[in-house]
């Protein structure tokens, strides 16, 4: 069993007992395990003749950097089955009962990243700031003030609505509802600290009102 930092004790404890485990976790700006070092292991258990599990959290084709491992066990000649997981984005909609899509609303739902290898991602700035657009940005806490700014300097508004959802789907789960405007101080003073999705134009259901009598 090669697993990752977010995969809870409560899925773990599904697992088999005599089964051996390798921790791989990474830790955004802290200690983490080499993506070559993970492909390693995979590749070396493989060809032990083991069983090998890379257990993940959520959906692992989302972000997860599932096709570097895919392309390793490729050249090493190692066959294996995809299960897929539930991705942050569908977590966190469904915790606070909203659809992705809505008929009459939206015809796209854009998932993105905040960061990647080179820093902060640079996204189509413009169509996210269009009045009506939908976006789930993955790893966008440290990234929220760039965000902000590079929406706002398109043209979106101010008010726009975000959902931020930490630790999505699990038991400490956090649910917060905020503008775009106020999105860095309302995660600082909520206490946000990851894992967390950033649903840009989604308002939690009941919390419009709220929203409208904050703004």
């Amino acid at each position: 069993m090669i697993y990752d930092r977010l995969v809870s004790d409560d899925v773990l404890a599904l697992c088999r007992r005599e089964a051996e485990y390798v921790y791989v976790g990474k830790v955004p700006g802290g200690a983490s395990t080499r993506q070559e070092e993970i492909n390693r292991l995979l590749v070396e258990h493989g060809r032990a003749g083991s069983i090998v599990v890379r257990l993940k959290s959520g959906d692992p084709l989302v972000f997860g950097r599932a096709e570097e491992e895919f392309a390793a066990l490729d050249a090493a000649g190692l066959d294996f089955t995809i299960h897929p997981g539930i991705t942050a984005a569908t977590a966190a909609a469904a915790s606070w009962r909203h659809s992705l899509t809505v008929r009459g609303e939206n015809t796209a739902a854009v998932l993105a990243t905040g960061h990647d290898e080179s820093g902060f991602a640079e996204l189509d700035w413009a169509s996210l700031a269009k009045p009506g657009a939908r976006a789930t940005i993955y790893m966008g806490l440290r990234a929220s003030r760039f965000i902000q700014g590079r929406l706002m300097v398109s043209g979106a508004d101010p008010a726009m609505p975000v959902c931020v959802v930490e630790n999505a789907s699990r038991s400490n789960e956090v649910i917060l509802s905020t503008t775009l405007a106020e999105l860095p101080d309302a995660l600082v003073a909520g206490g946000i600290t990851g894992p967390a999705v950033l649903m840009l134009g989604y308002t939690r259901r009941g919390a419009a009102q709220a929203l409208k009598e904050a703004s």
